[in-house]
């Protein structure tokens, strides 16, 4: 037996429910690699890159997968609910768990804050008649509800949300692929591979231009990570983990460079634009009777499952915050339903202030937010591999026992994928409508440094680093 395991039995759980069982981990797995970065942000990348869009995804999608493996070996060394925001504060220091877990906390309460006003707005694409906000206040007290009453019911929402995404990508596929076989439709007379090629070549505007578009992509991938907050509430994590984990390729292999390679042989890249679905565009070339009104319900259901799961992932890091003294301790306590209630109202309140704000800010605020997001998304990512080269090394010096899931190459893909982060970075720092998403980190990163500060002044051992805590598993 290893110390971790003797450790393991020695500590109690966490406290909460391990409520999800495999086909819903499964399905949020699913869920996180497929959002309205796909859906609404592919349009705006087209029209800069061009068919060269699917290379973007493709690549991009190799080092994602490389951040998940290197995840991966770190839950199945210690699974926690606090996730990366544990791993930073065993590997790198009590700061660097104190800043990511705030960190990923912002990430989703402006995620959700732009979440929930796109869901309105696809609202009133059926009921203009319905006001913006109503919607809008209905949608944020539904998912609140739901996710304070219990792990298994976000779950099951989650599963459901997940579930109309997948089965309508699936769907586009599976049409697309008829109009290219069979040439039927309005659109089967220009249908073709060569779509891909023949109007001014693959890297239309050039490798630049297409380079540029990372950023957005990485934002489409956002939330592939929310894996790693289940490991807490997951009822088998040495089972379901690595299997959620490991179809990460054939889902980013399918749902983001095969449906994009076959809406742009369906259409060719010349007719889309920014600020319009490609799947909407190309279902009303193909002449589909209500097609713009079924991607509108699809768009609208990606949108729902975001805020959903970033109600479920702040609360769970405002948890681990309090836990180790760098959150009023208020926010540890778990309802008696064993969710915690507590930090998923107050990050519901802020995502509220978003839905305010929404109003008066002009339509670039979508674009900041989600750039802002981003940002705190690369940071993220950075913590999980850096946690992960760090983690190795341990490993290789005999300081540590062996994950049960190992990274293929040892951290060597992590020092790529490391590269690569720091490349999308520069070209964000580059761009100077994205640029801002820096300016607001760097703003909040000395907050975050002055409250560190102020732990340091009146609670000195919360700044300490701490043996790690085992939890018991299954």
């Amino acid at each position: 037996m290893t110390s971790a395991q003797v450790e393991t039995d020695k500590t109690p759980e966490e406290g909460y429910e391990r409520g999800l069982g495999s086909r819903q981990v499964q399905m949020i797995a699913i869920g996180g690699a497929v959002g309205v970065g796909l859906f609404l942000g592919a349009g705006a990348n087209i029209a800069k890159a061009g068919p060269s869009l699917i290379f973007m995804y493709a690549l991009a999608g190799v080092i994602i997968f490389f951040i998940m493996r290197a995840l991966g070996e770190l839950l199945l060394y210690r699974p926690v609910s606090g996730s990366f925001a544990e791993y930073s504060r065993e590997f790198l220091g009590p700061f660097f768990g104190y800043f990511t877990a705030w960190t990923y906390w912002l990430m989703w309460v402006v995620t959700g804050m732009a979440e929930l006003t796109a869901a309105a707005i696809y609202v009133n694409y059926w009921f203009p008649a319905v006001s913006q906000w109503v919607t809008a206040l209905a949608f944020l007290v539904i998912l609140f509800v739901a996710n304070l009453i219990s792990v298994k019911l976000f779950g099951e929402i989650e599963f459901w949300f997940s579930m109309v995404k997948v089965t309508a990508l699936i769907g586009m596929i599976v049409i697309g692929l008829g109009v290219l076989t069979f040439g039927f439709s309005s659109a089967g007379d220009t249908a073709s591979v060569a779509n891909l090629w023949q109007f001014d070549g693959f890297f239309p505007k050039g490798i630049g231009s297409s380079l540029m578009t990372l950023q957005g992509v990485m934002f489409a991938y956002l939330a592939v990570e929310l894996v790693g907050v289940t490991a807490g509430e997951s009822e088998n994590p040495e089972k379901t983990l690595p299997k959620a984990i490991n179809t990460l390729p054939w889902r980013i292999a399918l749902f983001y460079v095969g449906a994009l390679t076959v809406i742009l042989c369906v259409v060719k890249w010349t007719e889309f634009a920014p600020g319009v679905s490609p799947f909407v565009e190309a279902f009303a070339k193909i002449g589909i009777p209500a097609g713009a009104g079924i991607v509108n319900f699809v768009v609208l259901t990606a949108a729902l499952s975001s805020c959903n799961s970033g109600m479920y992932s702040t609360g769970r890091m405002l948890r681990t915050l309090a836990d180790n003294g760098e959150a009023p301790k208020a926010f540890s306590k778990l309802s008696a339903s064993k969710t915690p209630a507590l930090g998923i109202t107050i990050s519901v309140a802020f995502m509220g202030i978003g839905v305010v704000l929404n109003y008066v800010v002009p339509e670039k605020a979508f674009g900041y937010v989600t750039s802002v997001a981003t940002a705190a998304g690369i940071w993220t990512w950075l913590m999980i591999l850096i946690s992960h080269v760090l983690y190795r090394r341990a490993v290789d010096a005999g300081r540590l026992p062996a994950s049960s899931f190992p990274a293929p190459g040892g951290a060597k893909f992590s020092y790529v994928a490391i590269a690569f982060l720091l490349f999308v970075t520069g070209l964000i720092a580059y761009d100077p409508d994205s640029r801002v998403c820096l300016y607001v980190m760097a703003g909040w990163t000395l907050a975050l440094a002055a409250g560190w500060i102020a732990l340091k002044v009146r609670n000195p051992q919360v700044t300490e680093r701490r043996e790690p805590q085992f939890e018991k598993v299954g």
